[in-house]
């Protein structure tokens, strides 16, 4: 089942990024019980508004192109971010350091900011390790890291009820995604095992070129393996009931990222996958992000 487009919604993305519309969605593990973990479930009807989501994770040539912008404009981060060559993802970042430079993307391109520092939403973020809560956000305004929701209604491309983000099969081979791949799953039929081969070259990490992989039916590459996502959210349960633009609670001390790594093996890559046992100030070979920014901009 494809999900509805609003006319009003229609309007040109921005460059490099793809239009997410409006419109409701099954959020969580649509598979089996036994299938990942309890924290997928219960299955509950999330609506959330359109927005824009970068078609490839943020590279390391865009990456540092918006830092030497920010590191000049009143900015500071507390790791470099690295990437194995300019169209690989960015990687080793934290999620402090991935909002800052949201924000630093904003002012770059003229743009109000999401991110600030207090509810009065007055001094923008551009400094330390804010634990910035949902009320400091301007929603409507420039680039962020995306929603839990948002990041899951986006990988599944626009088809319900799929493990992962392309809809024509229930399977992953390395034709698909960059990961580790093992016989221990039943969907994981690739015939090459263990790290992608292409891409399993020392020095760590194995990961790949932005776009290598074909894209999901919203146009968005990687959204399965290359390197694990930030997102927004805090971590916490699922709820049954439906909801509209959830965001996560305003407290604890773990921050979501999703989509699976070039390390790790293929339950990551299922699109109801949630991991959150990451503190938000660490970085790692396997971190990297995308931003969104809210329809209309």
């Amino acid at each position: 089942m494809r999900f509805l487009v609003c006319a009003q919604d229609q309007a040109p993305a921005p460059t490099g990024m793809s239009l997410i519309p409006a419109g409701f969605f099954t959020m969580g593990n649509c598979k089996s019980a036994s299938e990942g973990s309890g924290d997928e479930l219960p299955l509950h009807t999330v609506n959330v508004s359109a927005f824009y989501m970068d078609k490839y994770e943020v590279t390391k040539a865009l990456w540092d192109e918006v830092k030497n912008w920010a590191l000049a404009h009143g900015y500071s981060f507390d790791f470099p971010g690295l990437g194995k060559a300019q169209n690989h993802p960015v990687r080793s970042v934290s999620w402090y350091d991935a909002v800052k430079w949201c924000n630093a993307r904003s002012e770059k391109e003229g743009r109000v900011p999401a991110y600030y520092t207090s509810q009065a939403q007055t001094t923008v973020y551009r400094t330390g390790q804010v634990g910035i809560q949902n009320g400091w956000v301007k929603w409507n305004a420039g680039y962020r890291l995306p929603t839990e929701a948002e990041w899951e209604k986006a990988a599944r491309g626009g088809v319900s009820g799929h493990r992962f983000p392309w809809g024509d099969t229930e399977t992953i081979t390395h034709s698909r995604a960059n990961y580790f791949s093992s016989v221990d799953y039943n969907y994981d039929v690739s015939p090459t095992r263990g790290y992608h081969p292409n891409y399993d070259n020392d020095p760590k990490p194995y990961t790949s070129a932005v776009g290598t992989f074909a894209p999901n039916g919203f146009g968005l590459y990687d959204m399965a393996g290359n390197v694990w996502e930030w997102c927004w959210d805090r971590w916490e349960g699922y709820s049954a009931s439906s909801v509209s633009n959830p965001r996560g609670p305003d407290t604890g001390s773990l921050r979501v990222f999703r989509g699976g790594c070039w390390y790790y093996g293929s339950p990551g890559c299922r699109v109801s996958d949630r991991y959150y046992c990451v503190d938000p100030a660490s970085e790692d070979l396997y971190f990297g992000f995308r931003s969104v920014l809210p329809a209309g901009q």
